[in-house]
C-alpha cells in the first residue's frame, strides 16, 4: 500500500470516528435521533395567524417570530421556498402578512422591500389558493376568488369514482377540515385587524375575484365552480348539514391523543380552523390538545421562534442506526439496542386510512413522526426494517415478528403499475391535480421510483421475499422509469441524484447481472454530473426544468447519495468508478468540520415538487457517515 493511500485511510478513519462521536452525542436518552426539519416561513406565518384567530397569541412567544422572519428575509426583499430561489411570491406574501399581524408597520424598511418584490411578481391576485385562503380568513381577500368545496363530498361512497380517499393522505387530512371552512367562509375577528390593499398590483378596486383559467380542458372545473357558487347563493346545497357533520366526525376521530392531526402542520392548523368555524371554545380539551400539538412542532431559541411542518424522529433514527452500523458499530452496541427497541415500540398496530383501499393488509408499519397512527408510510417502514435487520436486539424473536408484520403490510400496498407509493395504494387519479383547489399539484400519491427502490433494497438487504409475480412487476415498473440519461426521478429527495442512488442500491441487491446495463448507464450518469470539486449537488429547480438534472453546488448529503449509489453498483458488478468515488470521498473529508459535522445551506428534501421543499438537518450527518463507512469497507 502506498504512503498516500495510508494517509487517506487514516483520514477516513478519523472522519468516521468524529462523525460517529457527534451522532452519538445527539441521541436522545430515550434512544431516538431527531433533528430540525426546516421548510419555508409560511408554516410559521400561518401559525401566527392561527393564534391571532384563536386569541392565544399572548400565550406564545410570538414576538420572537418577528426576529425569525426578519432573519430569513433575503437581500432581494423576499422570502424563499428554498435557499437561493430568488424569492417566492406566496412565501413572501405570507411572511408579510405575519409581520403585519405582529404589529410591524407597512412603512417598515423590510416590508417596503418585500412589497416591491410582491408587486413585481403580480401581487396577491397571482398567489396560490392556500395563500388566498389565509388572507380571506381575516378579510384581506374576497372569498369569491376562492373555489367552492361542497361539503357533500364527505358523503360520497368509497367505491365512487371520486371520494376523499382518492386524495393523497396529506391532501385528505388538510382538505376535510377545509370543507367546513370553505362552507362557512368566515372573516374571523382578531384584536388588531389589518388590510393588505397595498399588495394588489392592479389596485384593490380593480381585482377580479375569480379563479384563473388555463385555456385548456381543465377550465371545465371553473364552470362547475360557478354552479357550486350559484347553489350556495340560493342556499341550495344538497346534504350540506350532513356533510358538515360527517367532516366534523372525521376530524374528531383522527385526532391523536397527543392532539396531532395527520402528523403535519397543515392538517393540524386546518382542523383547528374548522373547529373554530363550528364555534368550539378555546378551552375545549380538543382545542387545547390541538394547540399543544402545534406547540410541540415549534423550535424556540433565545431570540427566535418558528414552527416545523412536521417532525422526523422515526426516519432519523432508522437512518442513524444504519449509518452507525455501516461505519463500524457493532450490531449490539448499547446505542443501537436502545434505538432499535424504541423503533419497535413505535410500530403502528392500528388500522389507518390505508385500509379503505387496501382491504387485505394488516397493521404493522411505521410512520415518520412520534405519533401518526392513521398514516404510516412505506418508505419509513422499509428503512426501519433495514435498520432493525442490521441491529442485534435482546429480543430477536420480537424483532423478527415486527419485521414480518411490516413486510406483509408493504406487500399488500403494491400499486397496480407495479411500484409503491408513500401512504396509499392506487392513489393516482391525475385529473385531481387540475382542479382549481389543487394548484400545488399534490393531490395524489402515485407509485414512485424512489419508494419502490426502497422496498426492493429492503428485500435484498434483509433477505426477504414477496411473491415472484409481485417482484417482477415492481422491477419492470422501475426499469420503465429510468430516464434516457440513465438516472431516476426522486419524488421525496432532490432529485435525480436521490432517485438514482436509491435505485442503484436496490438493483445491486436484486439480480445485478440481469440489470447490469441499467446499472452501468446510471453509474455513467452519476460520474458525468460530478462537480469539479469532487462533490455532487442538484438544485431544486431541476423539478421545474429537467435539463438541470444533477446540476448544482455540491452538498454533503447529495454527495453521499451519489457515493452510496456508485459503491453499491461497484459491489454488485465488480466495476468500481474508483476515480469518481475517491474524489467524492475527498470532498466529504475536506468539507467535514472539526467536530465531525457537515454544513449545507441548500434544501435537499422534497415535500411537493416545485412547491414545497425541506431541509433535514441530519441529512448532512448520517448520509456522509454511511458513505464513508461503505467506502472503508470496500478498501479493506
Amino acid at each position: 500500500m502506498q504512503t498516500q493511500d495510508r494517509v487517506k485511510v487514516k483520514q477516513v478513519v478519523d472522519g468516521i470516528t468524529a462523525s460517529q462521536k457527534y451522532l452519538l452525542s445527539m441521541q436522545n436518552p430515550h434512544g431516538y435521533w431527531w433533528a430540525e426539519l426546516e421548510s419555508n416561513v409560511t408554516i410559521t406565518s400561518e401559525a401566527v395567524l392561527l393564534h391571532k384567530i384563536w386569541g392565544t397569541d399572548k400565550n406564545r412567544p410570538l414576538d420572537k417570530v418577528e426576529n425569525y422572519l426578519r432573519s430569513q428575509q433575503r437581500e432581494h426583499g423576499g422570502w424563499e421556498l428554498f435557499y437561493g430561489d430568488g424569492g417566492d411570491l406566496n412565501t413572501t406574501v405570507e411572511a408579510y402578512m405575519a409581520l403585519r399581524l405582529l404589529g410591524v408597520s407597512a412603512t417598515d424598511t423590510a416590508l417596503i422591500k418585500a412589497k416591491s418584490l410582491i408587486l413585481a411578481k403580480g401581487g396577491i391576485s397571482k398567489t396560490r389558493i392556500f395563500t388566498k385562503l389565509h388572507l380571506a380568513l381575516i378579510g384581506c381577500y374576497n372569498w369569491r376568488g376562492l373555489p367552492s368545496l361542497p361539503p357533500w363530498v364527505m358523503l360520497l361512497p368509497d367505491n365512487f369514482l371520486f371520494n376523499i380517499y382518492e386524495l393523497s393522505s396529506w391532501a385528505r387530512s388538510s382538505t376535510v377540515p377545509l370543507l367546513i371552512v370553505f362552507d362557512r367562509k368566515p372573516i374571523l375577528k382578531i384584536d388588531q385587524p389589518i388590510n393588505l390593499d397595498e399588495l394588489y398590483a392592479e389596485g384593490v378596486n380593480n381585482v377580479r375575484w375569480e379563479l384563473p383559467k388555463n385555456g385548456d380542458w381543465s377550465d371545465i372545473f371553473n364552470i362547475l365552480d360557478d354552479g357550486f357558487k350559484l347553489a350556495e347563493s340560493l342556499n341550495f346545497v344538497p346534504l350540506r348539514n350532513e356533510g358538515i357533520q360527517a367532516a366534523e366526525k372525521w376530524i374528531l376521530e383522527r385526532q391523536e391523543v397527543t392532539g396531532d392531526w395527520g402528523g403535519i402542520i397543515p392538517a393540524m392548523l386546518n382542523s383547528l380552523l374548522a373547529l373554530k368555524c363550528l364555534n368550539y371554545d378555546v378551552n375545549d380539551p380538543i382545542i387545547q390538545r390541538g394547540l399543544k400539538a402545534v406547540d410541540n412542532f415549534a423550535i424556540e431559541t433565545e431570540n427566535n421562534y418558528c414552527v416545523q411542518p412536521c417532525v422526523s424522529p422515526v426516519w432519523d433514527t432508522a437512518w442513524a442506526i444504519r449509518a452507525l452500523i455501516d461505519s463500524g458499530f457493532s450490531a449490539d452496541h448499547p446505542a443501537i439496542v436502545k434505538a432499535g427497541e424504541w423503533l419497535i415500540d413505535k410500530q403502528i398496530l392500528d388500522y389507518g386510512d390505508w385500509n379503505v383501499k387496501n382491504k387485505q393488509g394488516k397493521p404493522g408499519a411505521w410512520a415518520f413522526e412520534f405519533d401518526n397512527r392513521f398514516y404510516p408510510d412505506v418508505d419509513d417502514s422499509a428503512v426501519v426494517v433495514m435498520a432493525l435487520h442490521q441491529a442485534k436486539l435482546p429480543n430477536e424473536e420480537l424483532k423478527k415478528q415486527a419485521i414480518n408484520r411490516a413486510l406483509n403490510w408493504i406487500t399488500t400496498m403494491q400499486c397496480k403499475p407495479g411500484g409503491w407509493a408513500a401512504f396509499d395504494i392506487d392513489n393516482d387519479q391525475e385529473w385531481l391535480n387540475s382542479i382549481p383547489y389543487g394548484d400545488l399539484k399534490a393531490m395524489i400519491d402515485p407509485n414512485t421510483a424512489d419508494v419502490t427502490a426502497r422496498v426492493l433494497e429492503m428485500l435484498g438487504a434483509c433477505n426477504l421475499s414477496i411473491p415472484v409475480n409481485n417482484l417482477e412487476k415492481s422491477l419492470d415498473y422501475l426499469l420503465k422509469e429510468q430516464e434516457i440519461e440513465g438516472c431516476w426521478f426522486g419524488r421525496w429527495g432532490v432529485n435525480y441524484i436521490y432517485g438514482t442512488s436509491g435505485v442503484l442500491s436496490a438493483l445491486a441487491l436484486i439480480n445485478p447481472l440481469k440489470y447490469r446495463e441499467n446499472i452501468a448507464k446510471a453509474t455513467a450518469w452519476l460520474v458525468k454530473v460530478q462537480n469539479n470539486d469532487g462533490g455532487w449537488g442538484e438544485t431544486c429547480f431541476s423539478y421545474n426544468d429537467p435539463s438541470l438534472k444533477g446540476q448544482g453546488e455540491s452538498t454533503a448529503s447529495q454527495t453521499a447519495w451519489a457515493l452510496i449509489g456508485l459503491i453499491s453498483a461497484g459491489e454488485a458488478t465488480g466495476k468500481f468508478a474508483i476515480d469518481s468515488i475517491e474524489k467524492g470521498i475527498n470532498y466529504l473529508l475536506k468539507t467535514q468540520k472539526l467536530d465531525g459535522t457537515w454544513e449545507e445551506k441548500y434544501f435537499t428534501g422534497t415535500g411537493f415538487p416545485c412547491h414545497f421543499y425541506l431541509k433535514y438537518h441530519f441529512y448532512q450527518q448520517y448520509f456522509p457517515l454511511m458513505a464513508l463507512g461503505r467506502y472503508q469497507a470496500i478498501k479493506q
